[in-house]
């Protein structure tokens, strides 16, 4: 089958170790499903597979993607893939099984013909979606709907800030805040971007780092280093601050001083459930919400996909057809 995969990991320059070619057909063993991919998009925790964060070279080569939308073999079914994969006997929270991975880490990923998944990780695709916009559900919008409806407190009329907007988390959190009921402020590091926010929902945006109207209850945040500090000094006091990335860098000031004076929270969010996942779903059916996609490309040019994604040349997500 063709395949994108890892072949070598290279921190500085990972485009390097990238490789589309043939790998051999999957076969699902007991309990697991093998599905035909029709769609899947592209996140930063593929960048971070060539780098070699959170993977070791032994374990190449390793394809990539984590998430799919195709036919479960099995079935015969339309279906999405959940793409957390948790320890056998495992109940409850996906997302705190310490034994829990994501495709590709221990298992192959999505970027290919076929993947498999356990049984348990495909729920039906939604009719109303296309295959391109189903395969952005299982990582960004997922993401963006657990940070903001699971881990905050938010509740509709209060106010959101959205940091780096337009990135695959970002761009559907702030459609789903605004949809919700929420004030929401979005910044970006250029007008063009700036605008899309506005587009996308957002009551107002601004340059990274602006000052906002008012200090806001809570804020979402996947860049890291480069905007911690002013998503610190955007809360009210008692505010939260969600992260779930740090695409920027991982190690920000902390500002300790800020945050027990204000009595601010920082809480860590890493993915969703599957049942989180039917939840978004029903969320997207009632307000009629869809995914931004940047481009849609087919999978002999991932290449061009990764390096748009690499140098933040994009505004939503980037989807991969097979």
């Amino acid at each position: 089958m063709r395949a994108v995969y890892a072949s070598s990991i290279n921190p500085d320059s990972p485009l390097d170790g990238l490789v589309i070619g043939d790998r051999p057909d999957p076969e699902a063993p007991e309990g697991w499903t093998r599905v035909a991919v029709k769609a899947a998009s592209l996140n930063h925790h593929d960048l971070w597979t060539l780098r070699g964060v959170g993977i070791k070279a032994e374990q190449l080569p390793m394809i990539l993607g984590c998430d799919a939308a195709g036919i479960d073999e099995s079935t015969g079914e339309e279906v999405v893939v959940h793409s957390v994969i948790s320890s056998d006997g495992w109940s409850g929270d996906e997302t705190l099984d310490p034994g829990r991975s994501l495709l590709s880490e221990r298992h192959q990923g999505s970027i290919a013909e076929y993947v498999i998944v356990p049984r348990r990780n495909v729920v039906p695709k939604p009719a109303e979606l296309s295959w391109a916009e189903a395969a952005c559900l299982p990582t960004a919008w997922l993401t963006a709907y657990r940070m903001l409806f699971v881990q905050s407190s938010l509740r509709p009329g209060q106010s959101v800030l959205v940091q780096g907007a337009s990135g695959g988390v970002a761009t559907a959190a702030i459609s789903m805040a605004r949809a919700a009921g929420l004030q929401v402020y979005a910044t970006a590091r250029t007008e063009a971007k700036q605008a899309r926010a506005l587009e996308l929902g957002a009551h107002q945006s601004f340059a990274s780092g602006g000052r906002l109207p008012e200090r806001v209850d809570a804020v979402i945040e996947t860049v890291g280093a480069a905007t911690w500090s002013h998503s610190l000094k955007s809360l009210r006091p008692g505010g939260q601050l969600i992260i779930s990335g740090a695409t920027s860098g991982p190690n920000p000031p902390a500002d300790l001083n800020r945050i027990f004076f204000l009595q601010l929270q920082v809480i860590g969010s890493t993915m969703g459930t599957k049942a989180e996942l039917g939840d978004l779903i029903a969320f997207l059916r009632a307000t009629g919400l869809r995914p931004l996609i940047d481009r849609t490309l087919p999978l002999e040019q991932a290449a061009e996909g990764l390096a748009a994604m690499e140098s933040g040349e994009l505004v939503g997500k980037i989807v991969l057809t097979v």
